[in-house]
């Protein structure tokens, strides 16, 4: 089989989730939030065992990328839920840093059209502090671009999945094609 347009399909997804999902794991890294870091590094090494799967014709390895690929849209649901603070989820937590610092969003400070003061700390405020930054001037709040950047991922991740499970039936079409010769 050469390059069927399922399997193409599937390594030109892939390759762009690996470039979205790095894309991501910077801009994570940047505002020190933990637990998006430890999720985008495990999608990057899942996306490349699926590309690796698509490429090498190994259907095990496709499935787990499909199995991912359903978590994957339940996190980034879970991400759209708390920056938009739906259910009592709170955006101004410390939860993506799993408690460990008072970091938040990258894109809160430095946002398309942020312009980032920083303000003198009160007497008996800390200076390491957030809270003394003043952003002003956004052309889009930092939630929404976090909302976007996941929603970006849920449609590469739900076609991924479709056309996963295609290519999962064309291998797994062919392997028996070739045990009843």
């Amino acid at each position: 089989m050469g390059c069927c347009t399922g399997r193409c399909a599937l390594i030109g997804l892939c390759a762009l989730q690996l470039l979205s999902a790095l894309e991501r794991q910077i801009f994570d890294f940047l505002g020190f939030q933990w637990a998006p870091i430890l999720g985008n590094f495990l999608h990057i090494i899942v996306v490349i065992l699926g590309l690796f799967g698509t490429i090498q014709y190994r259907p095990r390895y496709i499935v787990v990328y499909t199995v991912w690929t359903a978590l994957w849209v339940t996190w980034n649901v879970f991400i759209i839920c708390f920056y938009l603070e739906v259910g009592g989820l709170s955006k101004d937590t410390d939860l993506m840093t799993f408690n460990i610092s008072v970091h938040r969003s990258w894109w809160r400070e430095h946002g398309p059209g942020c312009v980032r003061r920083v303000l003198p700390p009160s007497a008996h405020g800390m200076m390491d502090d957030y809270t003394y930054v003043s952003v002003t001037g956004c052309i889009v709040d930092f939630q929404y671009l976090e909302v976007i950047h996941s929603a970006v991922q849920i449609l590469l991740s739900l076609v991924g999945f479709v056309y996963a499970c295609y290519v999962i039936s064309i291998f797994m079409e062919e392997e028996d094609t070739c045990r009843n010769k």
